[in-house]
């Protein structure tokens, strides 16, 4: 019972640590963690509910099949495949972020290992300027020079059995397709389900208990020993698509 009770405070401490390392300032606490959302003929299907219950949604760009993103580290590559066939909005909006540079000079600003292999977490566009406070990193997200708020994407879970992904903006106890396997590459939020923006970790061991309420979008292919490298501080020299970039659909 002794380890039990200590294997999960352990994971109640990481977790917390993540949702706080999420991309928005609000200190808002989610009512819908961990409850199932989707039950009988009241799922949305992504074409009903892109343009109705989540605004802005039919803004953001997505991506339709997959791609292939490389990052450099510490001088040393790291291949992703950028699953947009399961998560076309959260991979869509990661691919959009690579292709314009947003990624390129931005620190790694929690990595997590003890008590035990956790995430590796960056992508916080305040990380650019080596003046920005470190201890206050963690708190930024992408914003949008043409609109000048931050871009906020969706929680977005496709579980499985599911022809999409069918759950957006609230959290899941469905297993889904796209699970915290090591070398899965998922977007931090804060405890607003619909706060990630440009956030995003690697994930360094099996990490099941954040399914479904955390969006993979993705995962290592090459280069995990890199990952398992970063140390806190480190930055992303570049981060470049390779493949299925005729895959991202942006709005007119």
């Amino acid at each position: 019972m002794q380890l039990k009770v200590s294997n999960f405070l352990v994971a109640f401490l990481i977790v917390g640590a993540l949702t706080l390392g999420g991309c928005s300032t609000q200190d808002v606490t989610s009512n819908s963690a961990g409850t199932e959302t989707n039950t009988g003929n009241t799922t949305s299907t992504v074409s009903e509910i892109i343009s109705e219950n989540i605004p802005g949604m039919k803004n953001l760009p997505r991506l339709e099949g997959k791609a292939t993103v490389v990052m450099t580290v510490n001088g040393s590559p790291i291949t992703i495949e950028v699953d947009g066939t399961n998560a076309p909005i959260t991979a869509g909006n990661f691919v959009d972020l690579v292709q314009k540079g947003v990624y390129d000079g931005l620190v790694f600003h929690r990595v997590v290992r003890d008590p035990q292999p956790f995430v590796v977490q960056g992508g916080d566009p305040q990380g650019k300027d080596p003046k920005f406070p470190a201890n206050r990193l963690g708190t930024g997200g992408y914003i949008d020079p043409e609109t000048g708020s931050e871009r906020r994407i969706p929680l977005e879970i496709k579980p499985m059995g599911a022809e999409q992904p069918i759950i957006y903006g609230q959290t899941t106890r469905r297993p889904p397709v796209l699970q915290h396997k090591m070398g899965a590459v998922a977007m931090a939020r804060s405890q607003m389900p619909d706060s990630a923006s440009s956030q995003f970790y690697f994930a360094l061991a099996d990490l099941g208990f954040l399914d479904g309420n955390y969006a993979v979008f993705g995962n290592v292919t090459d280069g995990f020993d890199v990952v398992n490298k970063i140390q806190q501080g480190d930055r992303i020299e570049s981060a470049k698509v390779t493949q299925g970039a005729e895959n991202l659909k942006t709005p007119d």
